[in-house]
Order: structure tokens, then C-alpha cells, then sequence
């Protein structure tokens, strides 16, 4: 049996947890062993990290005696919850209950929470300036991670928190491409004004928290918040052209109009656009680009990105 430690990586054929696993089986210097935990570890994800040289386990977010086999001999775990696949805060905040038990029962010996703001710390749910949602949240996918924090830290896990950034993929597969109008000119449709938005991209998201295992026991107990750039969307529409090869504009769309948009969701992301723009000296300060080039230092920018993942960008 190999020495090297071995680190668990939930979603392991998702964003973050595709990039971890990754960055693992890439590492010159093999200092880990990786166990990737999915639902279906015969997917073609799967199938295609196993290839790489990955382990691959099946588990359950909500089931803790699944997550707890599959955390089993681990040294530590990457734990992320996805709530854009049920739209529920609340299955959100049990769901990494679950996943902080497990690393507890574990024995993990260093567990990095993916994490975000919650929102309400800043604007109160009394607070007008934004409409509340579900009757408990501002930002409903920020608000339950960053109020699920504290059960690493009750059940005692060794804990890196770590804070994430939007990710410029969802300009692939979330939607966020800009769209042609009726005048048969692409728009770029980003409601954040003028201000500068932290992002990232999702595989260096894996890869910073690579090197924040790699640092040992550095970052435990620590906030870590990472961003490849922070860009405006005049700035990103101005890239945009330049890789599409055709004038995009960028339109800075009013948040109630975004939030009317109807799509699922749009509520939420509504509130998160208003919150990175009505906060975002703060927001700004708490992702930074030089640490994250420190854990990763391939880092990407925006343009890096785009010359990497241009083509992959639907045209319509």
C-alpha cells in the first residue's frame, strides 16, 4: 500500500472537484493518492478519471454512513454541495452537515469546506434595498454555505475554508453566453455596472485547493478566497470581441429587471449581482488574485482563459 496521503474529493466529475482530482494526477511530485466520490463512478466522467489513474467511489450527500465509508482511510476531503441541481437552501445546509459528520467520523485530517458568503451579514433580511427569498435568504446558494461553516468547526474537522469566485465557465454551459439581438449584434448581458467582479476559472478552483493540501496544515482554520482577475463587464465584453472575433456590447442590466427574467434561479442570481455590486469593496477585498496564484501559479486571467476555452463558447 502506498505511504502518499490519500485525499477524498466529493463531485469528483463536477467543476471543482474535476479540477482537484486533476491537479492531483498531475502533480510531478505524486504527493497525494486520489479517491474521487460521485454517484455513478461508472459514468463517463467517471470512467474518464479512472483512466487518469483516479479511484473512483460511489457516495451520497445525503446519506452521512456513505460519506463516511467513502472518507474511510483518508487523509482529507474536498467537500462542495451543488445547489443549482435542487434549488433548496435547506437541502443545501443538511447536506454539509452530512459531509462535516462524515469527515468527523473519518478521522479526516484536513477537510477544505468550498464555501461562499452569507449575504445576510451584510444585508439583513429586513433590508429592503433587496427582495428576500424562500422567506429566510438574500442569496439563497451563498447564504446556506456560508451558514453551514460552523458544523466543521462544531464537530472539530481540521478546516480550510475556502472562498470561491464566479466562474467564467458559466459562459459555456450556464448560460451566460452572450446572445444576439434583434440587430444580429452579440450583447453580453452582466448586471454589475461598472464595478469589478472576482472571478475564475473552475479548474483553478481545484487547483488552488491542490495547494492548499500541499501546504500541509497552513491553512487549516483559515478563510482562503480565491479569484483569477477582477473584471468589469465592460472589461469582459471587450475580451469577448476580441476572441469571437465580432463587437460584443455589454449591457449592465437593472437587478430587478434580471431578477424578472424568469429563468430558474434568477431571483437568486439577481441578488447575488446586486450583492457583488452594492458590496464590492468588501467582496473584492475577501478573493484575492495573489494568493491564489501562490497556491496555483498557472493561474489563469480572463484573456488566458478565453484562449484556452474561446471556441467552446456557444454561438448563436
Amino acid at each position: 500500500m502506498s505511504d502518499k496521503k490519500l485525499i477524498a474529493v466529493i463531485g469528483a466529475t463536477g467543476a471543482q472537484g474535476g479540477g482537484l482530482v486533476r491537479a492531483i494526477l498531475a502533480d510531478p511530485n505524486a504527493q497525494f493518492r486520489v479517491r474521487g466520490i460521485t454517484r455513478n463512478p461508472e459514468s463517463e466522467n467517471a470512467l474518464a478519471l479512472i483512466a487518469l489513474g483516479a479511484e473512483m467511489v460511489s457516495a451520497d450527500l445525503d446519506d452521512v454512513a456513505s460519506l463516511t465509508a467513502a472518507f474511510d482511510g483518508c487523509y482529507g476531503a474536498y467537500c462542495v454541495t451543488n445547489f443549482w441541481e435542487h434549488f433548496s437552501p435547506e437541502k443545501e445546509i443538511q447536506q454539509a452537515q452530512n459531509l462535516a459528520k462524515a469527515a468527523k467520523a473519518a478521522g479526516i485530517s484536513h477537510a477544505i469546506w468550498s464555501t461562499l458568503d452569507d449575504t445576510r451579514k451584510s444585508i439583513p433580511l429586513d433590508d429592503d434595498r433587496m427582495p428576500t427569498l424562500m422567506d429566510h435568504y438574500k442569496v439563497p446558494h451563498f447564504d446556506a454555505k456560508g451558514a453551514s461553516d460552523h458544523f466543521f468547526t462544531d464537530e472539530g474537522v481540521p478546516t480550510t475554508f475556502l472562498l470561491t469566485s464566479f466562474y467564467w465557465d458559466n459562459l459555456i454551459a450556464f448560460g451566460m453566453e452572450p446572445q444576439r439581438g434583434e440587430d444580429g449584434k452579440l450583447v453580453f448581458t452582466l448586471p454589475t455596472g461598472d464595478t469589478k467582479m472576482p472571478a475564475i476559472a473552475a479548474e483553478d478552483i481545484g487547483k488552488c485547493a491542490f495547494g492548499v493540501f500541499a501546504a500541509g496544515d497552513k491553512y487549516i482554520g483559515q478563510t482562503v478566497g480565491i479569484s483569477g482577475a477582477h473584471v468589469s463587464g465592460p472589461e469582459m465584453a471587450a475580451a469577448l470581441s476580441e476572441t469571437l472575433g465580432e463587437p460584443v456590447t455589454h449591457f449592465a442590466v437593472p437587478f430587478d429587471m434580471y431578477r424578472g427574467f424568469g429563468f430558474p434561479g434568477a431571483g437568486d442570481l439577481g441578488n447575488m449581482f446586486q450583492f457583488y455590486h452594492d458590496f464590492n469593496d468588501d467582496f473584492r477585498a475577501s478573493r484575492s488574485t495573489e494568493l491564489a496564484r501562490q497556491l496555483n501559479p498557472n493561474l489563469q486571467d480572463f484573456q488566458a482563459f478565453l484562449s484556452k476555452n474561446g471556441s467552446r463558447i456557444p454561438r448563436h
